[in-house]
C-alpha cells in the first residue's frame, strides 16, 4: 500500500471508530485518537493487522475471557492499559 504516514493513521483511526460492535468502537476509537501518532512503524503494522480481526474475538481478548494470540499480546496490553487506566 502506498499511503503517507498521516493518511495511514487517519485510515486506522476511522477503522478504530467504526467497528462491528459499539464496545470495540468505544475501546479502539479513543485509543487510536491518542496513541497512534506516537507509535513506531512495527507497532503500527501490528495494530493495522489487529483491525482486521473479528470484533467478537477482539472483545474476548480485551476483557480477558480468552487468551490473546501471541502476535497481538503487546498491543492488546497497551490498549487495555489505555482503556482501563485508573
Amino acid at each position: 500500500m502506498n499511503e503517507t504516514p498521516e493518511n495511514r493513521i487517519k485510515r486506522m483511526q476511522m477503522r478504530s471508530w467504526r467497528r462491528g460492535i459499539k464496545e470495540m468502537d468505544m475501546i479502539l476509537g479513543p485509543f487510536s485518537d491518542t496513541e497512534l501518532v506516537g507509535m513506531d512503524a512495527a507497532t503500527l503494522d501490528t495494530y493495522d493487522a489487529l483491525l482486521w480481526e473479528n470484533d467478537q474475538e477482539l472483545y474476548t481478548w480485551v476483557n480477558g475471557t480468552k487468551p490473546t494470540p501471541e502476535r497481538f499480546s503487546a498491543i492488546i496490553t497497551t490498549v487495555c492499559a489505555h482503556t482501563f487506566k485508573k
